[in-house]
């Protein structure tokens, strides 16, 4: 009898360990990172039809998408929301020189490599990864980012890209191709990713 127990016991306790890893609250998916100014995406994205690169500039040619200027912030909020209490912030950032410390919201570990460019080149859609930022007062992570997430897209690549033209497109993505193309084993190789 105690031995079935024991048994029962451990699988319980498994069980509830990989609950807790792949849970909201250890992956923090869904969870809005407090950020210096409460930026929404669903307004400027959404609403004002503001394309990704132009806050994130560097995302089709370098490993990072990066964090906007404070210049490109007051483009627009030199002439608009100008006296905004939520943008003052903003507003001592521009007048002192000293850039705002955003948040990274989709962080991967120091011992992954990834680059933006890449992922772009090759038609991965930004809401493949980051969701619908389109619909979010305030950003969050859409995926956990753990490696079997990142390793289901490599297995089959071909379901999740698009044409360049709709990379930055704020949609659903479509459904899934039917026919893979077959990319050898070098998408797995752990070297792509672990350098």
């Amino acid at each position: 009898m105690a031995l079935p127990a024991l048994v029962l016991g451990v699988a319980a306790l498994a069980w509830a360990a990989h609950a807790a890893l792949f849970s909201p609250y250890a992956t923090v998916v869904g969870v809005p990172v407090d950020q210096p100014v409460p930026f929404s995406h669903q307004h400027h994205v959404g609403e004002l039809g503001i394309d990704c690169r132009y806050c994130h500039g560097g995302v089709e040619t370098s490993g990072f998408a990066g964090f906007p200027a404070t210049e490109t912030c007051m483009t627009c909020h030199s002439q608009i929301w100008r006296d905004a209490p939520m943008l003052e912030p903003v507003r001592q950032s521009w007048a002192t020189g000293k850039p705002l410390r955003w948040k990274r919201v989709n962080d991967l570990p120091d011992y992954v490599y990834f680059d933006h460019s890449i992922h772009v080149q090759k038609g991965v859609a930004c809401v493949s990864c980051h969701g619908r930022v389109d619909q979010m007062p305030l950003t969050a992570k859409a995926h956990d980012l753990h490696m079997r997430w990142c390793l289901d897209c490599h297995r089959t690549p071909d379901h999740r890209t698009q044409p360049s033209d709709q990379v930055f497109v704020m949609s659903d993505p479509p459904p899934a191709k039917q026919a893979p193309t077959a990319h050898g084993t070098r998408m797995e190789d752990c070297s792509l990713c672990h350098r």
